[in-house]
């Protein structure tokens, strides 16, 4: 059995101030795929010591990063969407893969941390640079689903696909996140690549189970939340897929990120 969380840490070193070494002790992933690092290499090497670490920060400091951790050997790492062109700051810091040997001549496992733009409609400028990466978020799963290899993208998407997948859908018609535009793309990235969602298969119909909570005001306690962290994985792959849970906080003082890991446990 392989356990493999993915997590928008909301920066790695107040998560960990907050209780993310204690839940990482108590749940003993295989793999971590994260989010939102916000932290230098050394930091997060340090902090992830005794893990196999890929790890992308992003150029303008303080925001975004992604890193992937495995106590699985890394036969490769792949970093940014850039295609061999510099890629500008606002793309770094959002995608990373690593190819994992499996054991027991398992083969190859790739695992895909990624964090996409959240977009703020009153600034149009943001949702432009949004769309733009969803296109080559798109082109990149077309490539890795044509491999006919075991491929997991996970991660904070920024995007609630269905109207169960937020608390307050008809309030958010037209915010960020939920537009339509966006959705479009998780419907080619599951009809047309073949990409399975795995919190929504094992999940159920929902509401929920919501992956992110607002901070402010009683949205945890409420559950008012939205669901926008994923695990999407190749048929290969998903149909190993026995157990899909949302670590939920018991309350809103012990959450060590705004965000719930998903934890996904896979027969390989």
């Amino acid at each position: 059995m392989l356990t493999l969380a993915t997590a928008n840490v909301n920066g790695i070193r107040a998560a960990y101030r907050r209780g993310m070494d204690a839940w990482i002790a108590s749940r003993t992933p295989d793999v971590l795929l994260l989010q939102e690092v916000r932290a230098p290499d050394s930091v997060v090497n340090d902090l992830l010591e005794g893990w196999h670490v890929a790890h992308q920060a992003c150029d303008i400091k303080g925001r975004a990063g992604v890193a992937v951790a495995s106590r699985l050997p890394v036969s490769a790492v792949r970093v940014g969407l850039g295609a061999g062109e510099p890629e500008p700051p606002v793309d770094t810091g959002r995608w990373v893969e690593a190819d994992l040997e499996l054991p027991d001549g398992g083969g190859r496992l790739t695992v895909v941390s990624a964090y996409i733009h959240s977009g703020t409609v009153s600034q149009p400028e943001t949702m432009v640079a949004k769309y733009a990466y969803l296109e080559k978020v798109t082109a990149r799963l077309r490539e890795l689903a044509a491999t006919g290899e075991k491929v997991v993208l996970a991660g904070d998407l920024n995007i609630a696909h269905r109207n169960v997948d937020i608390k307050n859908w008809k309030g958010n018609l037209k915010s960020a996140g939920f537009l339509p535009e966006e959705r479009a793309y998780v419907d080619v990235w599951l009809d047309q690549v073949g990409l399975v969602d795995l919190g929504r298969v094992h999940g159920g119909e929902g509401p929920g189970p919501f992956t992110w909570w607002s901070w402010r005001g009683r949205a945890f306690d409420n559950d008012s939340g939205w669901r926008i962290d994923y695990q999407l994985a190749t048929p290969s792959l998903a149909e190993r897929a026995v157990k899909v849970e949302v670590d939920r906080a018991p309350s809103h003082e012990e959450r060590w990120s705004d965000h719930a890991p998903l934890v996904v446990t896979y027969d390989v």
